[in-house]
């Protein structure tokens, strides 16, 4: 199994070097970001099959007239040949930019067994994106002198291999050199045996705590759930609450997120698509959709919405909830060694486009905002299996990218796809 997979059995889908591959035949050329507005192009459509008819959207005062019908007809064909080429089950694609209009776009199926149509109401599992809500509640603390982004986490959490070295904002920008939890085989093996049985916190730390550190802390960008966990429980901590409590008071309602919500167990609220995942003892194709997502807890277990993801990209990738001066720590990034793409605290910039990625057995999902443009992109997917080593939720950024904003492809850049094993 590769460590380059950044996926939440082995390590959440952010954007990394795995998340970030193009299959070839998708691939475009490299796109700079700096300074370049962003723009629709309008070109000769390729004649689409029709997608399947979205369901309205909850009306939230923010309503866009629809991209021009050349446009859309573009994007229907090009998120219509990811769909088949990677054999992806159902997507749902949503794109807002102001002054040049919108898109929002149900493809495939909900449910293989039924053929049940995808639809733009359903909740999702959105995976490692989880990161960008437990980090902001803990951004929160520093902006009310609760605690410093350079304070060790051995201050707050004993235990830790480096801890009296290891920080904050290490942990929060993934440099700590922890082993990620997720990559350990006796952690693969218990999930893939029991998908359905619960993890805590400390249960997930001891998989990581048996190895050594993969380098000293601030050497160098390396994902890992292990620091999220870690995060998690400093909130925890410093608060007197659970991290669920402290993101649904402390985040998700000041954010003005009603369908966001972060599970205690296996719940996942109606409606939704049946998840697929190949994340199985054989590697065969089958149903997660009720897999317990307490083994991701503060790295990857929340459930969300088309609406409410695209609310949050704008408030996550301009700060609404933090001061200014936090806000910019935030975005300050490290190379993950993919020309265009950086990571900050618990959020990347990739080509300009500023959010997060997230995948779990059976789930997809990009959210992703360009200031350049004020443009939202929103993709959710109802399957985790990779095409040809990528991930199928890249893919369709990049399709729709490319056509909409090709100053701005994310993600801009193929690099060479690592060797398996």
């Amino acid at each position: 199994m590769s460590s380059t997979h950044i996926r939440l059995r082995r390590g959440c889908a952010v954007a990394a070097a795995a998340g970030l591959f193009l299959t070839p035949a998708l691939a475009g050329s490299a796109y700079g970001s700096a300074g370049i507005q962003a723009q629709i192009v309008l070109a000769a459509p390729t004649p689409p099959t029709p997608p399947t008819p979205p369901t309205p959207p909850s009306p939230d005062g923010n309503a866009f007239p629809e991209l021009t019908p050349a446009v859309a007809a573009q994007l229907d064909a090009a998120v219509q040949q990811v769909l088949r080429e990677a054999r992806v089950p159902g997507v749902t694609v949503g794109l807002w930019a102001p002054g040049k209009g919108s898109y929002v776009r149900n493809f495939g199926v909900a449910d293989k067994a039924t053929g049940a149509p995808m639809r733009t109401d359903f909740h999702i599992r959105i995976g490692s994106e989880t990161k960008t809500f437990t980090v902001t509640a803990l951004l929160e603390l520093v902006d009310q002198g609760k605690i410093g982004l350079d304070d060790t986490i051995g201050t707050y959490i004993a235990g830790v291999p480096n801890g009296d070295r290891i920080t904050l904002r290490q942990l929060a920008g993934m440099r700590s050199g922890l082993f990620n939890y997720s990559e350990d085989e006796g952690f693969n093996k218990a999930l893939t045996t029991d998908p359905k049985q619960p993890f805590t916190p400390q249960q997930l730390l001891d998989y990581s705590f048996k190895h050594p550190v993969q380098f000293g802390p601030g050497e160098k960008w390396e994902y890992s759930n292990t620091n999220l966990i870690l995060l998690g429980l400093v909130v925890e901590k410093i608060t007197g609450r659970p991290l669920h409590e402290v993101i649904a008071q402390d985040v998700l309602k000041p954010a003005g997120l009603r369908r966001t919500l972060f599970p205690t167990g296996a719940e996942f609220p109606a409606p939704h698509a049946q998840g697929y995942t190949d994340e199985s003892p054989t590697g065969e194709i089958v149903e997660a959709t009720d897999w317990n997502p307490s083994w991701a807890w503060a790295a990857g277990a929340m459930i969300s919405d088309l609406q409410d993801l695209r609310s949050w990209a704008r408030t996550l990738a301009t700060g609404t909830l933090l001061t200014p001066a936090t806000q910019a720590e935030r975005l300050k990034t490290t190379s993950i060694g993919i020309p265009g793409a950086g990571y900050g605290l618990g959020i990347f910039n990739v080509q300009g486009w500023i959010g997060h990625n997230g995948s779990l057995p059976g789930y997809e999902t990009l959210t992703v905002y360009l200031p350049q443009a004020q443009a939202t992109m929103v993709i959710l997917l109802n399957t985790d299996v990779l095409h040809e080593g990528q991930e199928p939720s890249t893919l369709f950024g990049e399709a729709v990218t490319r056509i909409v904003t090709p100053d701005h492809v994310y993600p801009g850049h193929k690099p060479t796809a690592p060797k398996q094993g």
